[in-house]
């Protein structure tokens, strides 16, 4: 029994050890802080849960997170098609009648520097990628991947901006099936590539005749994901800023022309009435022109709301940035702040009726579809900073006088129909006649 007993406290003794050196193992290895390079995300489950489809691609894989999945495969001909067009582009401006060999040589050193060029970079691009080591994963093939996406992007943008010429056979520009899941797939928090590569390539394939930058031409070519009328580009407002890919391009491109961000934002915040309830006690709503949609006010008794386009691209490019936001270290959660304002204002499909009517929305879904995009949109998000405060405080202000909330009803009820506006002009004339009998029998 005694030896048993020896035993056993020799085994324990042995698997406490074990444990205390593969927990040393762990603690030695664990990164104690997120490194600040990280900018490119897994969507978390909590955010993915309520639209899956809003965050993985359709047709085309940008980057190494979706890069072999079976269903995307068959968008890689595409991306060679651009690249082998660039190529011919590229010894074609340079006037050398050259031989079938000579030819295959100076693409060789044409893709060479390419290579080469992203290869420096490699390092640097791999870290932009959260917990994941996909240089590492995918050996070589993270290079090619960097290296095919980026010239497949680039070449994209400069045909949507007429700086080369489409042909009839590009399946993207030829079929509308293609644009719709170009815009949906270049947006993803997953499908993403560092900008600082797809700067190095472009400068690298920018022609004399070109004339304008990357920065351009992108913002150009997701010009109508949010109105039908492109916002303006002032590019003199990324000056110092350090764009991170395509997606945080277009969060700086509401942000920074913004006047939201100079608000003092607020822990917390206080729920609104929805448009309907707001319209009852008396706002009105105005469609303002703006150099961004996010600058919505509350002056003098009326909303003012930049229009805003509701489209297929929508929902993904909002839940996108709202995980973006999520996700970021340090990133002020300004959209995310606008996205639960407006899913406050919309509750029903009355609330989208009246924007639609004042013109404050352009909807091309249906009227179910439209009030379902705002459901559940910023669900499992946490804002910690709130930058729409003082309009919802605001507006809770008014909303609790009773002259515009007696005024609105008064208004609603006895002048929106031709029978109750003659009814209102015969009482009013009545009295009026009345007073004048009255002060004629005293006279």
């Amino acid at each position: 029994m005694a030896s048993e007993s020896g035993s056993s406290d020799d085994s324990v003794v042995i698997s406490v050890g074990s444990l205390v050196s593969s927990l040393k193992v762990e603690l030695k290895d664990a990164p104690l802080s997120m490194p600040p390079s990280y900018c490119i995300f897994k969507t978390p489950t909590i955010l993915s849960r309520h639209k899956e489809k809003s965050f993985l691609p359709s047709c085309f894989s940008i980057g190494p997170m979706h890069h072999g999945k079976e269903n995307l495969v068959a968008a890689e001909k595409i991306k060679i098609k651009y690249m082998k067009g660039l190529l011919s582009r590229l010894l074609t401006s340079r006037k050398q009648t050259l031989s079938q060999d000579a030819m295959e040589i100076e693409e060789q050193k044409v893709l060479t520097d390419w290579v080469n060029a992203v290869k420096l970079v490699e390092e640097q691009a791999n870290a932009c990628y959260a917990g994941h080591d996909y240089a590492a994963e995918l050996g070589d093939e993270f290079v090619k991947t960097m290296v095919l996406d980026a010239i497949f992007i680039i070449e994209l943008f400069r045909k949507g901006a007429g700086e080369i010429t489409k042909e009839l056979d590009d399946p993207i520009f030829s079929m509308a099936c293609m644009f719709q899941y170009l815009h949906h797939d270049l947006i993803l928090l997953e499908n993403q590539i560092p900008w600082l590569v797809l700067e190095i390539l472009f400068d690298k394939t920018k022609l004399p005749s070109e004339t304008r930058s990357l920065m351009e031409l992108a913002l150009g070519f997701l010009a109508n994901i949010f109105t039908t009328h492109p916002l303006p580009i002032k590019t003199g407002l990324f000056t110092n800023q350090n764009i991170k890919h395509i997606l945080d391009l277009l969060r700086l491109f509401l942000v920074l022309p913004s006047e939201e961000i100079k608000n003092n934002p607020k822990f917390g915040w206080q729920p609104i009435s929805s448009v309907t309830r707001l319209k009852e006690a008396g706002v009105k709503f105005v469609k303002v022109a703006s150099d961004s949609i996010l600058d919505i006010k509350f002056r003098d008794g009326s909303l003012e709301i930049p229009s805003l386009l509701i489209q297929e691209t929508t929902e993904t490019i909002f839940r996108n940035l709202i995980g973006y936001e999520q996700c970021l270290p340090n990133c002020p959660p300004i959209f995310t702040s606008y996205a639960k304002l407006l899913d406050n204002l919309i509750d029903t499909s009355t609330d989208l009726e009246i924007l639609c009517k004042m013109e404050i929305f352009n909807i091309w879904l249906s009227p179910g579809d439209s009030t379902q995009f705002f459901d559940k949109l910023y669900y499992a998000t946490f804002v910690k900073e709130f930058y729409y405060s003082k309009l919802c405080d605001d507006l809770n202000r008014h909303c609790k006088k009773w002259w515009p909330r007696w005024r609105a009803y008064y208004v609603h009820n006895y002048f929106t129909k031709p029978w109750a506006v003659a009814a209102q002009i015969y009482a009013v004339i009545m009295f009026i006649l009345t007073l004048w009998q009255t002060y004629i029998k005293k006279g």
